[in-house]
């Protein structure tokens, strides 16, 4: 084989690893939003809703701050198997081909080099304990609302982008401009 392929075929498997990595380190981010949203019902009907649709998600009311007119929601998010065991697929196959470039590099150390692959479950073991964490829901209630016993509920939410699109679909909720 050309002397020339296997170097470059080295640095592309090795530039396609660093992607891998970020990948993975992604999918532990931290996504958390702020929304602010409308209902049409009033805030007497819409805060027991959002209290009942937040324990039946498994989250607990953590702390409420009357000043602020702000409620804390707690729950544990629990990491995807799916995901950790795809994430350990993946890094298995970009670790076998990284074996496989520098096994027709180095020929003489194809023992350690083949060992490589076995890294692989760290991966999924990164995803699981850093994917695994408490989150937080900030529930906020403008106190100019209060006033207007009658008016839509306006209120603002803070926690992860999934949690909001979910909220929004199952009380069917609009954003605010």
């Amino acid at each position: 084989m050309d002397t020339a392929i296997l170097p470059s075929t080295l640095l592309l498997t090795l530039l396609l690893l660093v992607g891998l990595v970020f990948f993975i380190r992604a999918a532990t981010k931290d996504r958390t939003e702020t929304a602010h949203l409308i209902s049409e019902q009033s805030e007497a009907v819409l805060m027991p809703q959002l209290q009942e649709y937040f324990i039946s998600r498994s989250y607990r009311v953590a702390a409420v701050d009357r000043d602020k007119n702000q409620v804390t929601f707690e729950g544990y998010v629990q990491p995807s198997l799916f995901l950790a065991v795809f994430l350990t697929t993946l890094a298995t196959v970009g670790l076998v081909c990284l074996s496989l470039v520098l096994l027709l590099l180095l020929p003489h150390l194809s023992n350690l080099i083949l060992g490589i692959a076995l890294l692989s479950p760290l991966s999924g073991l990164f995803y699981w304990k850093k994917a695994g964490r408490v989150e937080k829901v900030l529930l906020n209630m403008p106190k100019t609302s209060q006033n207007k016993p009658d008016s839509p509920g306006k209120f603002a939410v803070t926690a992860h982008r999934d949690e909001l699109i979910e909220l929004q679909r199952a009380l069917n909720l609009k954003l605010s401009d």
